[in-house]
């Protein structure tokens, strides 16, 4: 509303009149003085009204809270949590408040609890009476041993409403997964407790997993969908019998593993039943079997594996042992620093253990010796050949053909003259075991292969098993 009479005379009149300039900007002109000039009038103005410096002004304080008053206060105050807040938590009483003369509670509590070792421990824990959990814990053992279940089970319960709180609650049910194909259920019927056990479908096909192996047989075995655990497995097995570095990325591998599903959706796998190797020139078909109460690898072929420290070189009779004998040549005794091997001229030496040649040539009396290092720790000797097929500074494996037994050098007849060197020391070959291979005949051969062929039916799984620990 725009002003009118005596204002609207002064406002045109003063139109560029400014009451309060400002004092930052025209700094020195007319107008700026004036405001300075104003300024200092309404400060002296001020102090010349104030009461004094030294005189206090009294007021009145209210006096401090307590009780009803104080908490009312707490509950609608706003405070940090560091110095105590507890807004919205305590609210002071009002006249609508009653204390209760009891208590109530549910009438039905639903819990779980798992099982520690002790069924006993464990229903009491829940707040189950002692005579019920006395009672459940005998039917449960009539359906499963005590050592049945396994630590971490899972016991669902359910507690009735009870006459006095003096008394724990009763029981009204309880369920547990007492076996991967077995459920129990303990339930009141008409005051008494009964046990139903419930048991559940389980499909025991092994899983088969196979696949390239590419450039890494772990990662290749995992990305199509191996356990972990399993791959471990797969892998050492087949260690035992070839090198696994020397597998190509066009191999394939082949894993069965035991496997049991659940009707529930439960899946378990057990061990591996199943280690193959196809597609390349190490081709391998392993399988366990058990004998005599005593589980052993074997191939497609029946074979076990081979144990002992390292192989005999040859194949035949010893005529000679370790230690001091009269030379049957030169006539007096000396060394004899290792055992004679008697076998017909030209039979096959073979290495004892995977090893490097040190030396393959002529040496005096042990006429063509070859001499190969295992270790840091053993080596070997093989002598009076009549051939030698490794030459200086070969790597060899064990069982490799390395010479044909001989009669040069200092000998009567053909054979192999064997020495084991420990740091450089001979000592007697016979004190390290050599090694021997089990084989799978008859009746047992036959089933085992029946086995292989079971196995071998087993369709590939799809999709990715998930680890435990993924």
């Amino acid at each position: 509303m725009p002003p009118h009479g005596f204002a609207a005379r002064l406002a045109e009149r003063f139109a560029d009149f400014e009451f309060a300039p400002d004092l930052g900007s025209r700094i020195g002109s007319l107008t700026w003085y004036r405001g300075a000039a104003t300024c200092v009038g309404l400060i002296t103005a001020a102090l010349l009204l104030a009461p004094g410096f030294e005189n206090p002004i009294y007021g009145s304080v209210p006096a401090p809270l307590s009780g009803a008053e104080w908490d009312a206060t707490q509950a609608q105050a706003i405070k940090p949590i560091g110095m105590g807040s507890a807004t919205g938590v305590q609210v002071a009483a009002t006249n609508l408040v009653t204390p209760l003369t009891d208590t109530p509670e549910r009438p039905i509590l639903e819990g779980s609890t798992k099982y520690t070792g002790s069924l006993l421990g464990s229903l009491l824990r829940s707040g189950m009476g002692k005579t019920d959990a006395n009672l459940v814990e005998q039917l449960v053992t009539k359906a499963v041993a005590s050592d049945g279940l396994q630590p971490g089970t899972l016991l669902d319960y359910t507690l009735g409403r009870r006459t006095d709180k003096s008394q724990p609650r009763p029981l009204e049910k309880l369920e547990m997964r007492a076996r991967f194909d077995l459920k129990l259920e303990v339930a009141r019927n008409g005051g008494a407790l009964s046990l139903k056990q419930i048991p559940i479908a389980i499909d025991r096909t092994p899983l088969r997993i196979q696949g390239t192996i590419g450039a890494s047989l772990y990662r290749s075995a995992r990305a199509a969908g191996a356990p972990a655990k399993a791959v471990e497995s797969y892998i050492r097995t087949l260690a035992t019998r070839i090198p696994v570095s020397r597998l190509d990325s066009g191999c394939k591998f082949d894993i069965i593993l035991g496997q049991a599903r659940a009707e529930t959706g439960e899946v378990q796998l057990g061990n591996l039943m199943y280690a193959g190797v196809s597609g390349c020139a190490n081709k391998l078909q392993l399988a366990p079997f058990e004998q005599g109460g005593k589980t052993t690898w074997f191939d497609g072929l029946g074979r076990g594996s081979t144990t002992g420290a390292m192989a005999m070189p040859a194949n035949g009779r010893i005529s000679s042992n370790f230690g001091m004998r009269r030379h049957p040549i030169l006539g007096y005794t000396r060394m004899h620093k290792g055992i004679d091997i008697a076998a017909p001229w030209g039979s096959p030496v073979f290495a004892a253990s995977d090893g490097v040649v040190k030396f393959a040539g002529r040496a005096s009396g042990y006429g063509s010796l070859i001499r190969v290092v295992h270790n840091a720790t053993y080596g070997t000797g093989y002598a009076h050949l009549s051939r030698i097929y490794v030459r200086n500074g070969e790597r060899v494996r064990r069982g490799q053909r390395i010479g044909a037994v001989g009669n040069e050098g200092l000998s009567t007849g053909p054979h192999l003259h064997y020495e084991l060197y420990r740091n450089g020391v001979p000592v007697n070959p016979r004190s390290v075991s050599f090694a021997s291979t089990q084989q799978l005949t008859g009746g047992d051969l036959g089933e085992f292969k029946a086995q292989i062929s079971r196995l071998l039916a087993v369709p590939v799984g799809h999709g990715a098993v998930k680890d435990a620990d993924d």
